[in-house]
């Protein structure tokens, strides 16, 4: 696509003409999966792994029949991306719970206004970005020049995720099922673990006003202020893991007549409201809250979910499988861009009385009650076995790194990975996430962010011997090959999702396609060192959120979810609680990190 000129201003006018994503070679994936390892492994690792490549990419090995195929449903009429069947697998294809485990949150700053205002204006201001949205007049985003994906922003409202026995589906608008936006007037609101339908639109699809959203919540405070009883509250099969809660949420279906009609009601709503009673005594408890909280009070499966507090404090807790964060920081941008009032208005809405407010309540059996109780119990345990915190900077941000001549992302990786060595006596694999939505169909790719660049500067910080100037060098020779590696990840050129796809391939199709031989890689130590989380970091650049989290992804990984303004820097971490300590002493390293670099710069300018 060329020249800013040509481009549509519709949301989606750009997306069928973007690029598609390259499809690397085998041999490219093959040789930057080793540079990509080998910092992690020791000499008689790193000889395995090589034995281990070397096999995989030789004539006749059945990675090429792999590739081959990938290549064939790449070059498919219909098909975006050669990721088109690898993001479903990734996301969908997990079995352990998504909650905690993979949504993330956002805490939005503070507003002076009660619970039911707060919840009326978010409510009001999604519903204007939904209309902006339905007639393809949310401005397509374009980054120098080139426009990025929009299609994420298709699964905002009416998405949720389906649990299956194998794989977990997406009901979702904008598909063969639903084609278009979504029609539907409701919304979901909990309250003290009671579940209600409130219809945001009336009749005539026009929205409510700002006081009459209110005035709906407010009677969903009335009639739901008695908590639910134990067993009641189904948002907790939510939950579980992916296989038990497929079969738990057939046996709803099964358990009454009307239970199909009321989930489908759950389902197909465009969003959930969730009123939690917590007044948070700071910032780290509303954080917690976002990241998991009562889980009667949530419905994990929606795409979107805001939660607001009993002061009013606010947040979205959101279901990854079809948004990534920076689809979701625009959505909640375009939410503060103005006022709530402004946002009603824009949207069209007209005074047509208090919304229609019904309680969704299924019919249980004895089991399926003791199904809730006993999910309710596991994921309030896995809940409290999980360690976070805080950690805020008034005095570093994205303009700091910038006058110190050092790219602000690169400055906050070497900081990580000072602090973690320092904490826990070793660099471990690290993760990072970036974007790459110039493409079509555009998600993310996987970083392995160390590297023999990063190593030598860890060396040199630990080093009494090493001198300020030779730190200094080292630092900046590391953030030199960080972003480099980064821009490669921008345009394509990784590894690993290119060979876990074909790892994915033969295990859906390797009898169909003769290519069934055991592939060594994938066991080999480079493949299992280089994927076992250390570190998983993730940044969300918003002036809008206070914080942004998601759990770890490992036994004894550290979620970095970091908030990085040009004035500010804010981080939350959260890891598994038998592995707490290090985590709370690489939160202290981390602080005296950022400020020892910075020293380090300033020292050299």
């Amino acid at each position: 696509m060329s020249g800013s000129e040509n481009l549509s201003t519709r949301t989606f006018g750009n997306d069928d003409s973007l690029p598609r994503v390259p499809l690397p070679t085998v041999e490219e994936s093959c040789d930057r999966f080793l540079e990509w390892c080998g910092p992690l492994l020791t000499e008689d690792e790193l000889a395995e792994t090589k034995a281990a490549v070397e096999e995989f990419r030789r004539e006749g090995s059945p990675a090429h029949t792999l590739h081959a195929a990938l290549a064939e449903y790449d070059a498919t009429e219909g098909v975006h991306s050669w990721l088109d069947t690898f993001w479903p697998y990734r996301y969908l294809g997990r079995r352990d719970r998504i909650a905690l485990n993979a949504n993330f949150f956002f805490l939005f700053n503070d507003v002076d206004a009660s619970q039911a205002e707060r919840a009326a204006g978010l409510i009001a201001s999604a519903l204007h970005y939904k209309s902006l949205l339905d007639e393809e007049r949310v401005p397509p985003i374009v980054q120098r020049g080139v426009p990025q994906s929009m299609d994420q922003n298709k699964f905002l409202f009416s998405t949720t995720r389906i649990p299956g026995a194998v794989r977990d589906t997406v009901r979702a608008p904008y598909s063969g099922e639903w084609p278009g936006p979504s029609t539907e007037r409701h919304i979901l609101v909990f309250y003290r673990g009671n579940l209600f339908r409130m219809d945001v639109y009336g009749e005539q699809g026009k929205p409510h006003t700002l006081d009459e959203l209110a005035d709906g919540i407010r009677a969903v405070m009335d009639v739901g202020a008695t908590p639910a009883a134990p067993g009641a509250s189904v948002g907790h099969l939510t939950t579980k893991a992916r296989a038990e809660w497929a079969a738990s949420r057939q046996e709803l279906i099964d358990a009454g007549p009307d239970n199909p009609a009321l989930l489908d009601e759950v389902e197909r709503a465009l969003f959930c409201v969730c009123l939690d009673d917590l007044v948070p005594e700071d910032a780290h408890t509303a954080c917690d809250q976002l990241l998991h909280g009562d889980s009667a009070n949530r419905w994990f499966d929606k795409a979107v979910s805001f939660i607001v507090f009993g002061d009013g404090t606010a947040g979205i807790n959101v279901e990854h499988c079809e948004l990534d964060g920076t689809t979701v920081l625009r959505f909640v941008d375009a939410l503060f861009e103005d006022t709530a009032d402004a946002h009603s208005t824009e949207s069209g809405a007209v005074s047509q009385g208090k919304p229609a407010v019904a309680p969704i309540e299924f019919s249980l059996t004895d089991a399926l009650r003791a199904d809730i109780t006993s999910a309710a119990e596991s994921f309030a345990a896995q809940a409290a076995d999980t360690a976070t915190s805080l950690l805020s900077f008034d005095d570093f941000g994205a303009n700091t790194a910038k006058k110190l001549g050092i790219s602000p992302d690169a400055f906050m990786q070497c900081a990580y990975q000072l602090a973690h060595f320092r904490a826990k006596g070793l660099q471990g694999a690290t993760y990072e996430s970036i974007a790459t939505r110039q493409y079509r169909r555009g998600r993310t790719e996987a970083m392995r962010v160390v590297t023999p660049e990063l190593q030598r500067f860890v060396a040199a910080m630990t080093d009494d011997d090493v001198d300020e100037t030779a730190r200094r060098d080292a630092f900046r020779a590391a953030a030199d090959k960080h972003v480099a590696r980064a821009k490669e990840c921008q345009t394509g050129q990784a590894p690993e999702q290119h060979l876990w796809e074909l790892q994915l391939i033969q295990q859906r199709r390797g009898e169909e396609l003769g290519a069934t031989e055991p592939l060594a890689l994938y066991e080999s130590p480079g493949w299992l060192r280089m994927r076992d989380d250390y570190l998983s970091t993730s940044s969300a650049p918003s002036v809008n959120i206070r914080y942004f989290g998601f759990g770890s992804t490992s036994g004894k990984c550290i979620g970095v979810g970091y908030v990085l303004l040009p004035e500010r820097l804010a981080i939350y971490l959260s890891t598994p609680r038998p592995v707490a300590e290090p985590m709370y002493t690489f939160a202290s390293e981390l602080r005296r990190a950022v400020g020892e670099l910075s020293a380090l710069l300033a020292s050299g300018a």
